[in-house]
Order: C-alpha cells, then structure tokens, then sequence
C-alpha cells in the first residue's frame, strides 16, 4: 500500500555517551539547521530529541543524528560546514559521512591545529596519495587539492620518507606580461606560487621555511625550472596543472626520478590557456588511464571546505555553462 507522504510520524532519539551542548549547538543551532533543511519539527528536553514530520524525513533525520553522535566520539567537532555536509550525504545517499571520513591526522600546524580530512572525497584523496606514487587530484575551487598535497609533503618529509620537497606551478600570464611586472624573476613569479607558501606558512613557522628554502630542502619554482632535471627521493607537487601544455605535463612526469612521489592537481573548469592549446591535464586522463601506480581522484563542489556559498557558486557555474557545452 502506497505511503501518504503527508502522514506524520513521531519518534524519539535518546542521547548517548557525548555532550548534549557539542550534539545541538550554541542556542541549539545544529537542530534548527536541520529543521530547516526537512520541514520537521524537532523539540530536544535532557537527553532526549523528539522529531515530527513525514516518515521519509523523520528517518533520515534519525540517521544524521547518529552519525553525529559518531563524529563527536571519533573526537571531532560538530561545526556548520561539517552539518550541511552531512545533511547533503543523508538526502542523497542514505547515510552520514562520518564513518567514512578518514580520522588519521596527518600533521598538526603551526598553530597546534590538527589537519585531516574534512570530506569523504579529501579521505579518498589522501589515501591515494599513501597508495600510489602519482596522484593526479582534479576538482574545484576550494576542495583542498593544494592544501592537503602539502600537508601530505611536509608529513613525508618529517618523518624522513623523503630528503626534499619541491613545488611547481606554470606560470601563465593571464592579461599581463611577466616582462612588465617589477623586479627580479623572483618577485615576477611569487605572486603564481603564493597559494603553496601560505599553505606552507600553515604548518612550518617561518624560520624553519626560511632555513629549508636556503638549504634547498624546499623547493618553490615555476614549471619552466623542471626541465632538463631528475627528482629523486622527492615529494613533487605541481599545482594549477589545468594551465600546463600537453608538452609540459609529459616534461613534468618523465622529472618523476626513484623513491619520488608527485602530486598534480588542478581545475579543469578554469583554464587559462589560449583556445589553441589543449590542457595538458585534459588531455593526461585519457593516455595515463589504467596504469598501475597511477590514480585519479575527482573531487566535488561537495568537498569543498571554504564557505558553504562556494559550493553554491560552483554550482551555479556549472549550470550556466552547461548549455555552451553541449552547443
């Protein structure tokens, strides 16, 4: 017999074994989120939460609140970012992300903050970069492509599984010539590669980046700078590789040299390149597909970590262009 999706249902959740005040949020925040993602009606007094509404609601407001509880036992916070995550996985996939979200730290900052993944995406990403020696990490704007190739860098090399590491980006002059901005080539190219040292600057104090940058142990270049060289016992990231010719990407990963690992990420909805020249990390996807110690990983607007509008705008995007594609 079919459900009437109008019918009401009660049902109760008791509390268990965590903080009521981590579980609901200041002013009971996290619940009114909730409410107002499945038109429910939820009432929490002591340990028990009371939720009415449709069955199909009801349930999957029950699922989210026990991978709630399960996030805060792993030793993790409730945050908003992490709620509205959580809540997209529930309506479209039936479950939380909590048991799925890798609770590995990978290194603690500068700041004493501890960084892992925060997505199930960034969990698949940084277990495919353990796994394989080339990770090729394609997604969005503000998924934590750069940021957690860094961090998986700079946990390699101090725990001394590498001897150096080295950063790249193709430095594409997108309306300006490099000729014409000031100073040495130094000052002319930092501004393509700040994204890598305030990644850096997250999780080193500046002295030591300062010393592993004279020592040469780290290593911040243009692309350009990769030809005609061996990276041995290397971390090797290279970022931005939506901008890289099909020349230069196969130049960049033949530089792969003995107990090296490397990292390419990028964004294939913004290229900068002229319309004449295919990206090379367009391209990289159909010839390197299949072989083993390879592996692509393709992050979503889901993943990404920065303000929730961001995922928003992604979309947005993305149904905008979608019509010009198909033309």
């Amino acid at each position: 017999m079919a459900v009437n999706v109008n019918d009401k249902q009660t049902r109760s959740f008791v509390v268990e074994g965590v903080d009521q005040r981590l579980l609901f949020g200041q002013n009971d925040v996290f619940l009114r989120l909730i409410e107002a993602h499945f038109s429910t009606r939820i009432v929490a007094r002591g340990d028990r939460i009371t939720i009415e509404g449709n069955p199909k609601d009801v349930d999957q407001i029950i699922r989210l609140l026990k991978d709630f509880v399960t996030r805060l036992k792993q030793g993790d916070y409730l945050t908003e970012q992490y709620v509205h995550y959580a809540i997209s996985m529930v309506k479209e996939n039936g479950y939380g992300p909590a048991e799925y979200i890798s609770t590995e730290q990978l290194l603690t900052n500068s700041l004493k903050k501890v960084i892992k993944p925060k997505t199930i995406g960034q969990s698949k990403y940084v277990e495919a970069i353990e796994q394989n020696d080339l990770v090729f990490s394609i997604g969005p704007a503000g998924t934590g492509k750069t940021y957690l190739a860094v961090a998986m860098a700079v946990a390699e090399l101090k725990a001394k599984r590498v001897s150096r590491l080295v950063f790249a980006r193709p430095a594409v002059e997108a309306g300006e010539s490099l000729g014409f901005l000031p100073g040495d080539i130094r000052a002319k190219v930092d501004p393509y590669l700040r994204p890598v040292y305030d990644a850096l600057y997250d999780m080193l104090q500046p002295d030591k980046i300062r010393k592993l940058l004279e020592l040469g142990i780290i290593e911040i270049a243009p692309l350009a700078f990769m030809r005609g060289r061996t990276l041995n016992e290397a971390f090797v990231v290279l970022d931005e590789a939506q901008n890289t010719t099909s020349a230069q990407m196969k130049m960049f990963l033949t530089r792969i040299g003995e107990k090296s690992k490397a990292i390419i990420t990028g964004d294939i909805t913004q290229i900068d390149l002229d319309d004449r020249r295919q990206s090379g990390l367009v391209k990289v996807q159909k010839i390197l597909a299949g072989i083993d110690g390879i592996r692509f990983v393709y992050l979503t607007e889901k993943d990404v970590i920065r303000h929730r509008l961001v995922q928003n705008i992604i979309k947005a995007y993305e149904k905008h262009e979608k019509p010009k594609r198909r033309g």
